[in-house]
């Protein structure tokens, strides 16, 4: 006996302290690789070509490819299709080639120990790798018989690598101690070509040499005869082809086209009439030269005349919204300024000669006939640093947009703010001819200095330097669109605040707001019932102004010591609130108050963390702010008490800090990007990872999710905006939340009291909540009612387990006490008519790994029992079933067959895995050990939200689990008789099963004792004295769920200490 108490015993131990996320969360197949499928990459609205080594096209299909960050695009400029393919590295891609024959891509790499790879262009995925440069690779190039790769390194590497990438050996290497920019082998593949600064050198193959000897040999190098060109900075070189094979063609950054004999000597050379000359592509018949001031020049190979100059791309500052028509493109004006042409590289099998300018702008020519160049494809990016996006809101109803669905706003250190659309199919407005997917460009200033990238190759230099150490302070750093979507705010890097009406795109407003950067901005949602913008900036002042009064300065907040990174709106309780928080660790909980001077936000609770904060999101619910720290956790905060209720890690990696964190609309899930370039998706109510993506160069700056849930937008400080399609899974989970959301007719959010609207003054008036319409309390037949497992057969019931004791859902006013009620007679009167009585029932859902048992438990003051009867098990709705008895208030009015309970439990919750030292003392801990207030809480929110919805909730089990439910628990069988014993399952256990049903019911007897001896936390005289009566109350929320987490810990506390006096 005394063996099977302690088995009882620890059994139950052991599963209540172990809940089935913790089992799911070390369940096998679970890996990076499957989180990192979970999203595509759809759309690169972006280049980081900073020259001739990183544009190419392949010679037979006619794709193009360029880098963008860490992924290599691979554009059809004809059907405008992008093609994309991810460096697994994560590291920046420098230079890239095709092979002669279009199948394959060779990249090269910056970083720590960077590496040539060789990807297959048709499976995207890698085939070969070479790693033998330390610091970087300038450029590469695949020889034309396809067997040889050539890598050069950057300058300090010192180093020009030759290498039979199909055997993945190196055949030769030699140093070399200029900076090198560009390399080309010769038609043969005997020798190849460097080029750099005072720097033109042949290398020489030796076939027979290197084919025999495994070992890596001396690169054999001759110089080339420069003669007075010798101090000249040689930008691009290019062997030639057919007829002049045996020439080789370089260019000079001062303006030069030559040409060098197969004896290494200067041949000839022309002026090419430019201040400035990048880049270089050859022909048989041809040669390109890209130029300054947006000039490609095309000279004839034979003797170097000059054929004709190819239009140029528009001009510095155009409106391109405009530019609708071609004509526009190819008139020519004298009083603009045109991009520099950085790259060119022509594709012989479509006649197509693609370009790419240093405003990040890419043009496909084409050039079948020179005396009428077209223009077959283009695109702009941002040329610089994106600091934000934003996206446009949906309609609502009644309103008129300014700008088309779909849309979304990018903000930038180039001084632009520009309007996407990446929806091809839309026909809502008209698109200009440059680009398909950029709609608008709101210049800040008439300079065009900031337009062009100087990181470009006009400069010569291949190494890029640290965009984010730069002192260059200009451009816009953050932006906010309002709720209405009929403005815009935008704050630079200088301090000024500037509106614009996106009508018209006309600036109304600028003001010197703050003496340093604004770092944050954000418009009060409509249920608050303001329309309120508040600023925060490293000068550690928070302004908020009033947006229907001409935005009019209300308050000026100085709690904050330090740089103030973020800054939110909530209605939260029938209250307004805004939190901020700020490099100086702080957090502030402030709420709208009503005084002689105006509306002011005045302090309520004041949080600080041991790690600097970087920023925050409201959940939509409006309940739960999520705060990314430095130790790259999320924190998740109360907003009604400033609590901490959860801490869990935000990023994948061990290095780094949160950058950002964001909401979906729904509220499932929050993206966070981390400094290690990586952005991840977590489900926000189990902290579990449920994607990761990667491929930006430089930190992610910013994060929107689209409206219709289908797509996450970044941007980063490589200049580049990544679109990423979504998991179709988690686009239905986040459009089916939201969907309940928006189906319900009262607020998503708010106390479990009857909804107050919040006055101007800061005080409730009515009967609705904050910018919701409330619905109506005696209207029942328009709400759909809540699903329940019905009751099978006999009326006596059978418990399955009693795990989990924490996720008891409530306990509802008993029927008669001799007699169970049926299905047919638990009306609203019957209920009603036995509030009084003392014999209590309760009906309780119990979760096993995910199994949801209904059952019926009769509470008496002196001896409790439980009874059995067969349930139906089902997957259920996650919300609880609820009723209204006689003399306890209910916000509802349900249908008659509903069983009163109150949701605190659901399979796809769980706790954090850690709380944090310095947070607030929290409530007290669940039996698992972990908090479960949130879990509480969100569930109850849930029952008064979607209890009308249905949730399919998922059975997770690993064979160990399933296991040990059939051995333990088996299948619900026939109870053994009418009702006084607690029957388990399982033939060969019966005595067990006696002994833990007796044990159970001392238990609930002694709880029912102690429950009975606390002071109630709230009477009125329309309730009944004693603690389960109050329950019943739903209008005093913190008092039920306080006495249920007290009612949770005394079961455990009785459960062990009867089990020990059994032994």
């Amino acid at each position: 006996m005394t063996a099977e108490g302690s088995t009882i015993k620890n059994r139950i131990k052991n599963l209540l302290r172990s809940p089935s996320i913790k089992l799911r969360r070390n369940k096998p197949g679970t890996n990076k690789e499957n989180l990192s499928k979970k999203v595509t990459l759809e759309k690169v609205l972006g280049i980081t070509s900073l020259g001739n080594r990183a544009l190419s096209c392949d010679p037979h299909s006619g794709l193009v490819a360029y880098p963008a960050g860490c992924v290599i695009v691979l554009l059809n400029p004809k059907k405008n299709k992008q093609h994309h393919i991810i460096n697994s590295s994560r590291k920046t891609i420098t230079t890239l080639a095709f092979s002669p024959d279009g199948k394959y891509v060779v990249t090269g790499e910056s970083g720590h120990m960077p590496a040539v790879r060789v990807w297959d262009v048709a499976a995207r995925n890698q085939v070969a790798e070479l790693q033998e440069h330390k610091y970087g690779v300038a450029c590469v190039a695949f020889s034309p018989n396809s067997k040889y790769i050539v890598s050069v390194g950057y300058q300090h590497d010192m180093i020009v690598n030759v290498w039979a990438w199909k055997k993945n050996i190196v055949v030769a290497a030699n140093k070399v101690s200029s900076k090198v920019t560009a390399v080309s082998f010769s038609d043969d593949s005997s020798y190849f070509v460097t080029a750099g600064n005072r720097h033109v050198k042949f290398w020489y193959l030796d076939h027979a040499k290197s084919s025999k000897v495994n070992a890596t040999v001396p690169l054999l190098g001759r110089s080339a005869i420069l003669g007075e060109l010798r101090n000249n900075f040689f930008n691009d070189v290019a062997c030639g082809k057919g007829r002049k094979a045996d020439s080789t063609f370089c260019i000079t950054s001062s303006g030069l086209l030559c040409e060098f004999n197969e004896k290494r000597l200067l041949d000839k050379w022309v002026e090419l009439r430019t201040g400035l000359a990048t880049s270089l592509s050859v022909t048989e018949e041809l040669v390109f030269c890209g130029c300054a001031d947006g000039t490609v020049r095309a000279f004839s190979p034979v003797n170097l005349h000059f054929i004709c100059t190819l239009p140029r791309p528009h001009s510095l500052g155009t409106d391109i919204a405009t530019v609708v028509d071609a004509s526009h493109l190819f008139s020519y004006k004298t009083d603009v300024r045109y991009p520099d042409a950085v790259a060119v590289s022509y594709d012989p099998y479509n006649r197509w000669l693609s370009c790419v300018y240093n405003d990040h702008s890419l043009y496909v020519w084409d050039v079948r006939d020179l005396r009428k160049v077209g223009k077959v494809n283009s695109a702009l990016y941002h040329s610089s640093c994106v600091w934000s996006v934003e996206v446009y809101p949906e309609a609502r109803e009644g309103e008129k947009m300014c700008l088309p669905p779909g849309s979304f706003l990018s903000c930038s250190s180039d001084n632009t703010i520009r309007l996407w659309n990446t929806d091809t199919h839309s026909t809502t407005f008209t698109r200009n001819v440059i680009s398909n997917d950029l709609q608008k460009i709101i210049y800040i200033d008439s300079s065009t200095n900031t337009l062009m990238d100087p990181e470009c190759a006009a400069s010569g230099n291949t190494e890029k330097s640290d965009s984010q150490t730069s002192d260059n302070r200009s451009g816009i750093r953050t932006l906010c669109v309002s709720p209405n979507g009929h403005h815009l705010a935008s704050g630079d890097r200088n301090g000024t605040l500037r509106i614009h009406d996106l009508e018209d795109m006309e600036e109304i407003m600028n003001v010197q707001a703050h003496d340093s950067e604004i770092l944050c901005l954000e418009y009060s949602k409509p249920e608050t019932g303001f329309e309120l913008l508040a600023t925060s900036s490293r000068d550690r002042l928070i302004h908020v102004l009033d947006a229907e009064q001409e935005y009019g300065l209300l308050q000026t907040l100085d709690e904050h010591s330090s740089s103030i990174t973020a800054v939110r709106f909530a209605a939260n309780e029938g209250k307004v609130r805004m939190i901020s928080c700020g490099a100086d660790k702080s957090i502030y909980f402030r709420t709208a108050q009503k005084t002689a001077e105006g509306t002011v936000f005045t302090r309520t609770h004041h949080i600080v963390k041991k790690t600097t904060l970087y920023d925050m999101d409201i959940d939509p619910m409006c309940k739960y702010a999520a705060i990314g720290c430095q130790d790259r956790s999320i924190g998740i905060f109360n907003i009604s008490n400033g609590k901490q209720k959860k801490l869990y890690k935000g990023s994948q990696s061990e290095d780094g800090t949160l950058i950002k964190v964001q909401f979906d609309p729904s509220g499932l899930y929050v993206a966070t990007s981390c400094s290690d370039k990586n952005i991840s998706i977590f489900d926000f109510y189990t902290g579990e990872c449920v994607a990761t993506m990667f491929g930006h160069s430089e930190i992610v700056t910013g994060m929107k999710f689209t409206n219709d849930c289908k797509h996450l937008i970044s941007v980063s400080g490589d200049s580049c905006i990544f679109v990423w399609r979504l998991n179709p899974e988690l686009t239905i989970s986040m459009r089916q939340r939201l969907s309940e959301l928006r189906n319900i007719n009262r607020p998503i959010q708010g106390p479990l009291h009857k909804p107050h609207l919040l006055r101007y003054d800061g005080s409730c008036h009515g009967n609705a909540s904050p910018g919701l319409s409330e619905s109506s309390g005696s209207d029942s037949s328009s709400r759909p009612r809540r699903r329940w497992s019905r009751r099978l057969g006999s009326m006596d019931l059978m418990v399955k387990s009693m795990l989990d004791l924490r996720q008891l859902e409530s306990f509802a006013m008993p029927s008669s006490p001799t007699k169970t009620p049926t299905h047919d007679t638990l009306t609203e009167d019957t209920l009603g008519s036995t509030i009084s009585l003392q014999p209590i029932t309760a009906w309780v859902s119990i979760n096993i790994f995910g199994w949801w048992i209904f059952s019926v438990a009769w509470l008496r003051p002196a001896c409790v029992y439980l009874c059995v009867s067969e349930y139906q098990v089902k997957e259920l709705a996650a919300g609880g079933l609820l009723c209204k008895g006689k003399g306890v208030p209910c916000p509802d009015k349900h249908s008659p067959d509903s069983a009163c309970s109150v949701d605190y439990s659901s399979s796809r919750l769980s706790s954090p895995e850690q709380q944090g030292e310095d947070s607030e003392p929290t409530e007290p801990l669940s039996v698992d050990g972990n908090s479960s207030e949130l879990d509480m809480e969100d569930l109850e929110e849930e029952e008064e939200v979607l209890g009308k919805n249905e949730h399919k909730l998922s059975i997770p089990q690993t064979p160990d689990q399933e296991a040990f439910l059939k051995k333990h628990f088996g299948d619900l069988s026939e109870p053994s008789n009418s009702g006084n014993v607690v029957s388990s399952c399982g033939p060969d256990s019966s005595q067990e099963q006696l002994e833990m049903a007796q044990v159970l019911a001392e238990a609930f007897e002694s709880v029912w004792v102690e429950l009975n001896s606390l002071p109630p936390p709230y009477k009125s005289a329309s309730t009944p004295a004693g603690p389960l009566c109050i329950l019943g109350n739903r209008t005093s929320a913190g008092e039920t769920l306080a006495l249920l987490e007290q009612y949770s810990e005394l079961l455990l506390r009785a459960v062990e200490k009867r089990l020990d006096s059994k032994h």
